[in-house]
């Protein structure tokens, strides 16, 4: 914004989709903090109430991570980060009897990951009231730009329709590797990231492994 630039569309990682909100100018920032203290407040009662776990399952086609938890109660793909790289939450037991059977369908690794709690998963169902709430009680302008959701990993410009996502956002999936791919056959060539890391830019060559893009950071000061 100092520099005068503009995004021509914007996509955030799960907390990050708030981000990617105020910067396409669907909220104003200070709505957006008060919602994440929100969703922090709520989430934290749902992994006190039912505690669970999240594991990263590494070189393994995504169907068939879909597939083994779909026999499995208890446990959800709840992150496609990038091909090869698929995070799955839900209770630890449950988790722990996918890893074992992601292990033997060939993953290279299957990774329980230092988490509080399973995001991203129906765990977090009790979070949906209070959120629900703060999410209608919260002015939305129509965004500058197209945002690519994490629930569709489709672009929209609906208010409405950015509401209901992100409150779907809790107990759904994130979609960056599908996020990524539609954004790029909508034109993007130059992805920044910004924040205080490198991960998405990681992730993002990962996805497009093509020649002539631009994928950097802008930290900020």
């Amino acid at each position: 914004m100092e520099q005068e630039q503009q995004p021509d569309m914007v996509a955030g990682h799960s907390l990050g989709e708030f981000s990617a909100l105020v910067a396409a100018g669907a909220m104003d920032w200070e709505d957006g903090l008060r919602l994440v203290a929100i969703r922090a407040r709520e989430m934290q009662k749902c992994c006190e109430k039912v505690p669970g776990t999240m594991a990263a399952i590494i070189k393994l086609p995504d169907e068939v991570i879909e597939q083994v938890c779909a026999g499995i109660p208890g446990v959800v793909p709840a992150n496609f980060n990038s091909p090869g790289q698929v995070v799955i939450s839900g209770e630890e037991q449950a988790v722990d009897t996918a890893c074992e059977q992601l292990k033997a369908a060939g993953a290279k690794r299957a990774l329980k990951l230092p988490v509080s709690g399973a995001f991203h998963s129906p765990l977090m169902e009790p979070a949906r009231t209070e959120l629900a709430k703060a999410i209608e009680a919260t002015p939305f302008h129509t965004p500058k730009c197209p945002i690519y959701q994490n629930v569709t990993a489709q672009a929209t410009t609906d208010p409405q329709e950015i509401k209901a996502n992100l409150l779907k956002q809790l107990t759904s999936p994130v979609r960056w590797t599908q996020s990524v791919l539609n954004m790029r056959e909508a034109g993007a060539t130059h992805f920044v990231e910004l924040g205080p890391g490198e991960v998405l830019q990681g992730l993002v060559r990962r996805i497009l492994p093509e020649e002539g893009l631009v994928i950097e950071g802008a930290n900020p000061r």
